[in-house]
């Protein structure tokens, strides 16, 4: 099966920033964009980074994003009585 390639662009004046990263590099994109921001010889800001990584976020495979969602259920403990009933 061939491999998915994300394609990211951002035109700034005469600048074009293009990033191409598949899923197993989802990360590393993210932190570059971070090193770019960071880098004041580029016009890139932390506007562009963040913008940049939300499109990046919003591409994931949905297992990876309902993975980060989901949450192991809470323990369960001894319940307690919940009407005055209860507790007579």
């Amino acid at each position: 099966m061939a491999q998915e390639i994300n394609v990211l662009a951002l035109v700034k004046g005469e600048e074009r920033y293009v990033f191409l990263y598949d899923d197993s590099n989802r990360a590393e994109t993210l932190r570059q964009l971070g090193r770019f921001a960071a880098n004041p010889e580029l016009s890139f800001t932390w506007y562009d980074a963040a913008v940049l990584s939300q499109k990046v976020r919003q591409q994931a495979p949905m297992e990876e994003i309902t993975g980060r969602i989901q949450s192991p259920a809470p323990p369960q403990g001894p319940s307690f009585p919940t009407e005055e009933s209860d507790f007579s």
